[in-house]
């Protein structure tokens, strides 16, 4: 499958990319460890099937020194021994946050009391939009068919200065 359009060659959408990546950027800037944020991204969009912030995320977490096992058992963090709970309670928020057609309460409130317990609420409010916003890109990705395998680590902060 080629992709189907590109946004950033679209007046209009590039337009309304530069919004986003503002937006993307304070959360980069927020006290939120950075691997958190490339791991929360990571497990949405495997959660969402999007190609091209999997390929991103993965490899904006191997240029930032974490260990393969680590990005590789991001899928299946309730089944590791690898993840603080700062990062469980994150990743569980992404998973909650991600599938709010399958789980019908939502983010639970269990979950809720973690990510409470594990961070300020500076913190938590990046992690709310992190959410939001990683999921708004996969499905702004996956509506227009952007493969993954071509990003460049670093490619997210070249982009946003």
């Amino acid at each position: 499958m080629e992709p189907r359009f590109n946004l950033n060659t679209n007046e209009l959408g590039a337009k309304i990319g530069k919004r986003f990546a503002t937006t993307s950027a304070a959360i980069m800037q927020s006290s939120l460890p950075k691997s958190v944020i490339e791991m929360v991204e990571l497990r949405a969009s495997q959660i969402n099937g999007c190609g091209f912030c999997v390929d991103a995320h993965t490899k904006e977490l191997a240029a930032a020194g974490e260990p393969a096992v680590r990005i590789n058992l991001v899928a299946a963090w309730r089944e590791s021994t690898v993840f603080t709970e700062a990062e469980q309670a994150a990743l569980a928020l992404a998973e909650e946050g991600t599938r709010l057609a399958d789980a019908h309460h939502g983010v639970s409130d269990e979950t809720w009391a973690q990510v409470r317990k594990h961070y300020d609420d500076d913190q938590i409010a990046a992690l709310v939009y992190l959410v939001a916003m990683i999921n708004a890109a996969n499905r702004l990705l996956v509506i227009t068919r952007t493969k993954g395998g071509s990003y460049q680590a670093g490619a997210f902060d070249q982009a946003a200065s």
